[in-house]
């Protein structure tokens, strides 16, 4: 084990599945001889040339389309899209070709395609660098989506991601890119060198697509989350004294409702917390997922603690990140309800 951050992870996953696949491919705006706008594929072209990682035109449906075709005929591309705020011109791509290619050759083709992106704010990037369009994917049958909140899930999600023969949307959470974030802005930052959660295995290694991770135990409310929430559910649930239950789900499609569901039985009370907007968040699925499975264990009403239903702000950052003292309020509020 060593410790890394989830840029180094992130480019270790693609590095060793480099070396044991041929067909592994990278490519990207700014990928190649710049190592990426930040710097998760830093070294790869140098060790495995510009034929397996290369740069491509500004164009991202050009990126995610060709994609499809290199999976199709074999080869494995693993592909970045610079902000997850650009993905939406090779949505169409995403949605109408690799996640139907499956169903609609009756399994005669798959498109084994990864593609990753920095997702989410924190980082004062405003309204065309900072969005959360996760929901959009896990709307799409035929694909997986996947967001990690550690450097060792990170490295395992992605080798498991490019090594699955299903198209994967894998979104990383810039903000964590350098360490844990709490949602504290004015408090010195943290390096994942110096945390537990950046110990992460030199070789390769796997975790499952579509199972859930316990990250604190508690008793009186599940918090539901992932990414950057993560880590500032742990300090609401801290600061706040309140023994709550955090499950990080890692990967939001497939979902593992089991795990929830036993948390959410367990405790009573249910929190689901997002960065994204509110509306049609990904949270709404949670919601109703969870009111299925645990109706007659709920002792109060499902909360939901997200952004606000407006473009990312650039000056009003915090007021629209969901930090700890919101959630924090939002927890005595559900705890204390009848």
């Amino acid at each position: 084990m060593v410790q890394m951050t989830m840029i180094e992870a992130i480019r270790s996953a693609m590095d060793v599945t480099m070396e044991r696949d041929e067909n592994v491919v990278v490519f990207g705006e700014d990928v190649g001889y710049f190592g990426g706008v930040f710097r998760c594929t830093a070294g790869l072209q140098k060790k495995y040339g510009s034929s397996r990682v290369f740069d491509s035109p500004i164009n991202e449906s050009g990126i995610v389309g060709a994609g499809i075709g290199m999976a199709v005929y074999g080869l494995r591309p693993c592909i970045e899209v610079q902000f997850a705020d650009y993905i939406y011109p090779a949505y169409d791509q995403i949605v109408s070709e690799a996640a139907r290619i499956r169903y609609r050759s009756a399994g005669d083709f798959t498109a084994p395609i990864t593609i990753r992106s920095p997702v989410g704010g924190g980082i004062f990037g405003g309204q065309t660098h900072s969005q959360s369009p996760e929901a959009l994917f896990t709307h799409v049958s035929g694909l997986k989506t996947i967001m990690p909140s550690t450097p060792y899930d990170a490295k395992g999600l992605l080798i498991a991601a490019i090594e699955d023969d299903d198209p994967v949307v894998f979104f990383e959470p810039k903000r964590l890119y350098n360490g844990p974030f709490d949602g504290h802005h004015d408090r010195p930052a943290q390096n994942w060198t110096t945390h537990p959660l950046g110990n992460v295995p030199e070789g390769h290694y796997t975790l499952p697509i579509g199972k859930a991770a316990i990250r604190r135990e508690g008793s009186a409310v599940s918090i539901i989350t992932y990414g950057t929430m993560c880590f500032v559910a742990e300090a609401a649930a801290q600061e706040s004294g309140i023994d709550a239950e955090i499950v990080d789900l890692r990967t939001l499609l497939p979902l593992d409702i089991e795990t929830i569901a036993a948390s959410v039985k367990k405790t009573g009370r249910c929190m689901v917390l997002h960065e994204a907007t509110l509306t049609s968040g990904f949270g709404a699925e949670l919601a109703a997922q969870i009111q299925e499975h645990c109706f007659y264990s709920l002792e109060a009403p499902i909360e939901r603690v997200t952004g606000w239903d407006t473009p990312y702000p650039h000056a009003q950052e915090w007021q629209y990140f969901p930090g700890p003292e919101r959630v924090g309020r939002a927890l005595k509020e559900l705890t204390e309800a009848a």
